[in-house]
């Protein structure tokens, strides 16, 4: 199997690469740092590249993340994002390979008190959910084989991230506020790559499971209890941490309005596996206890 991942040297490209399965054929691929570089914003060279390559299967973990920014620039979101992605599903759909794509619980406009189903009305609040939702829609139009998984507060060892942050904060502030009345489910990039890769060895076996799927662990917490779980950890290993202080939206405004609540049903993920995804907490603790809290200062 030829794989290409997109974004590789991104927090969860880099899982992807190096989670990839025994024998496959791995190319990764970037903007800079990876011997094959790819830039979405160079839409010509997305064909071009992937006729050339001509994989079994792309994942594309490269994307604008950056939301607050998306708001002063939503025509590049839209170009990376949307544009960028169609021309992959587009050119996927003539090579014949199968086109992995991951999407946001920021499609939702966060008004509902139930777990959202892939069946729910999308309605982004801001610019980078809705050049996500492009990004959706231009696979759903272009049809290949795909699976598009959405997820929501990613975060990782590597790279800039709450996680990091608050532990950065936790140790160099006397006060860090965060808020709490935003909930969603915190997803770190190691579990992301692990149940793709699940959901791969199943497509593979039934092509008949492409879609749209939600992958993130169970349960679901706010920021600010995403927060204290971190600062928990860091008192418990001996290390002095800030008080934390749980604070509403409006008084931490961001140029992105973000959904209330995004929390993702991921129960259709779950039948396909054939077993419960873990409760968020269960995957932080691992990757909380492989942390040096001196590596973020």
């Amino acid at each position: 199997m030829r794989l290409v991942i997109l974004g590789a040297t991104g927090q969860v490209g880099w899982q992807l690469v190096q989670q990839a399965p025994p024998g496959a054929e791995v190319i990764p691929v970037a903007r800079q740092g990876t011997a094959v570089t790819l830039d979405l914003e160079d839409l010509e060279a997305i064909p071009r590249l992937l006729k050339m390559l001509r994989p079994d299967v792309v994942i594309n973990a490269a994307a604008y993340t950056a939301v607050d920014q998306a708001e002063r620039e939503p025509q590049r979101a839209q170009r990376i994002n949307g544009t960028a992605v169609g021309l992959l599903a587009e050119t996927m759909a003539t090579v014949g390979g199968l086109l992995i794509h991951y999407s946001t619980d920021y499609v939702f406009a966060g008004n509902q008190s139930l777990p959202y189903r892939e069946t729910d009305a999308t309605a982004p609040l801001n610019a980078y959910g809705y050049s996500k939702w492009l990004g959706e829609q231009a696979i759903a139009r272009q049809q290949p084989a795909h699976l598009i998984l959405r997820t929501s507060w990613v975060y990782d060892l590597r790279g800039k991230n709450f996680l990091r942050t608050m532990v950065r904060l936790a140790q160099t502030r006397p006060v860090v506020r965060v808020v709490a009345d935003q909930i969603g489910t915190p997803t770190a990039a190691p579990f992301l790559a692990q149940v793709t890769y699940q959901l791969l060895e199943r497509w593979l076996a039934a092509p008949s499971l492409s879609g749209l799927y939600h992958l993130t662990p169970r349960g679901s917490t706010s920021w600010y209890g995403f927060a204290a779980k971190i600062f928990e950890h860091l008192r418990a290993r001996g290390y002095s941490t800030a008080a934390l202080e749980a604070i509403p939206s409006h008084e931490y405004p961001t140029p992105a309005k973000r959904p209330a609540f995004s929390v993702l049903n991921c129960e259709k993920l779950e039948a396909v596996l054939g077993a419960p995804l873990p409760p968020w907490e269960v995957i932080l603790e691992p990757l909380l206890m492989q942390l040096d809290p001196q590596s973020v200062l």
